[in-house]
């Protein structure tokens, strides 16, 4: 049997369309041009339909085609359009679903309008709504079909198209089906609409899509690059922080100690713990004051006795940044990288073996972009591997199962530790002023009371003097005097304000011993006398 005949080689820039590859030996006929992923099932026949022919190119219909091997047991058995073609009007669809898109005025048949407006008939065999967007880009773009063709060519060595831009023109690379209608309509060309000849002169452009691609992969290579680097760097260095930080391990070594005293029993005797098990401090609370937890008081230790402990975020400034890596997504980035500087490699092994085409710069600007991007590639995949070995080494050093441990998980247990760390410590200084507060207040409120007691026993003192001054005179000479007496200290002492202290009961025990002494002299005077 002779070998089967090499596929055809890609459509030259300009050139026609290529043949169908003939059918398979043994099989059925081939599939459609511009349908490669439609294989028959070796053995299966696929019926040919007859379908009427359309009077002149219509639009297509953006259908998802079910492949005929999938049809047994479905209702598309019991359904026959063929009968329909009998009784539906083709005509009138064939002028409206026309490929060919004509002046209102001349599909209304108004021939008698007074404005004479030029009548041309445009072709269009892209679908509407893609059509339309398609336009909207192009009129942002403000380029000609030929400037976006040399563009392409010379891989836009001006500089001309901007990123988004060339994103966008992804989702405008024309189809199999749209070139193949595209192809059939070539004399045309002059009634295409502009959507439509857009897509055509693209579709000569020998890998335009290859192209395109490997265009958009060099614009956001840098920017890439520079995105997935510092993510790296950030899992990198918050690793080495960690296994290196003495003051972590001292610190897990006061929360094991208060862990086996609480946990005294067969909770304890532990030595060590699921680095989790951090932020579950916060949860246990004081007995005696309900706003108080474990970590306040880990904390209020810490200042007492070790507080070269509460410098810790200092030691590990890292663990907040690499939490925020996922290192699926930072593989599924660099995985992307490493794709799109092989599929440029591919792309480039392809163009030099063509003939040499002075219009065509894909091999001379991608080459020198491929040495320069496979080196700084290369320095971030050393960077990536020196990264998952300390990481690795991290989580092994701390008890943890390096098959399950991903960064943002690790290194977000500190990172919400240390928040709760920064939050418990300045709850410990407001509840430390609240206590200050408090004793002052205290204090002014002993003080206060002292005060308020003297003057209560300033006022039963007056009482008492006012008392002494509104009372009954004795007829005895003695008394007499000794109240006289009596009274003339209690005005002195009311103008000195000695009334209010112990002076007045000194100065009243003094004028006692005073009359007594004077009342024994008369009497002694009395007997001499006699």
């Amino acid at each position: 049997m002779p070998p089967p005949p090499p596929p055809p080689p890609p459509p030259s820039f300009g050139g026609p369309p290529a043949p169908p590859p003939p059918p398979p030996p043994g099989g059925g006929p081939p599939p459609p041009p511009g349908a490669p992923g439609l294989v028959p099932t070796p053995g299966f026949a696929v019926r040919k339909k007859n379908i009427p022919k359309p009077g002149n190119p219509l639009k297509s219909f953006n259908w998802a085609k079910l492949p005929d091997n999938k049809l047994a047991g479905t209702v598309w058995n019991d359904i026959d359009d063929e009968k329909l073609y009998k009784t539906l009007d083709l005509d009138d669809f064939d002028r409206a679903f026309s490929a060919y898109q004509r002046q209102q005025n001349e599909e209304n048949g108004d021939t008698n309008s007074t404005i004479s407006l030029p009548r041309h008939k445009e072709l269009s065999v892209v679908d509407g709504r893609r059509a339309q967007n398609c336009i909207i880009l192009l009129s942002k773009l403000k380029m000609s079909n030929r400037e976006m063709a040399n563009c392409i060519m010379s891989m836009d060595s001006q500089e001309e198209l901007p990123r988004d831009m060339c994103e966008q023109l992804l989702k405008y690379v024309p189809t199999p089906e749209e070139t193949q209608l595209l192809a059939e309509h070539s004399q045309e060309l002059e009634q295409m609409a502009r959507a439509d000849r857009f897509l055509y002169e693209m579709s000569k452009i020998i890998h335009y899509e290859q192209r395109l691609k490997a265009l958009c992969f060099k614009k956001k290579f840098t920017e890439r690059l520079s995105e997935a680097k510092p993510k790296v760097v950030a899992i990198l260095n918050a690793s080495r922080e960690v296994i290196r930080s003495r003051r972590l391990k001292k610190f897990l070594e006061v929360v094991l100690a208060f862990g086996n005293y609480m946990n005294r029993g067969q909770r304890g005797n532990a030595s060590g713990f699921k680095l989790a098990s951090l932020n579950k401090i916060i949860d246990t609370r004081s007995s005696v004051h309900r706003n108080i937890t474990l970590l306040h008081y880990l904390i209020e230790t810490l200042e007492k006795q070790f507080p070269d402990i509460l410098k810790l975020e200092n030691d590990i400034p890292h663990v907040r940044q690499a939490c925020k890596v996922s290192l699926t997504e930072l593989s599924k980035e660099i995985n992307m990288l490493r794709s799109g500087l092989k599929d440029i490699e591919k792309e480039l092994e392809f163009h030099r073996n063509r003939p040499l085409d002075r219009r065509d710069k894909f091999a001379s600007v991608m080459s020198d972009f491929i040495t320069v991007s496979a080196y700084n590639f290369s320095e971030l995949e050393d960077l990536l591997a020196d990264m998952k070995l300390k990481f690795e080494k991290v989580v092994r050093a701390f008890g943890e199962d390096p098959s399950n441990a991903q960064p943002d998980d690790f290194f977000g247990v500190f990172d919400v530790f240390l928040s709760s760390f920064a939050d418990a410590k300045l709850e410990n200084e407001r509840f430390r002023r609240q206590r200050e507060e408090e004793e002052k207040r205290a204090r002014i409120e002993a003080q206060m009371k002292a005060e308020s007691e003297k003057r209560r026993a300033n006022r039963r003192n007056i009482e008492k003097g006012k008392a002494l001054l509104n009372g009954s005179l004795t007829s005895n000479g003695v008394e007499e005097e000794q109240d006289t007496g009596e009274f003339d200290d209690l005005i002195s002492a009311l103008r000195t304000g000695d009334v209010f202290g112990e002076d007045m009961a000194k100065m009243k025990r003094n004028r006692r011993r005073a009359s007594s002494q004077t009342g024994e002299t008369r009497e002694r005077l009395g007997k001499v006398a006699t």
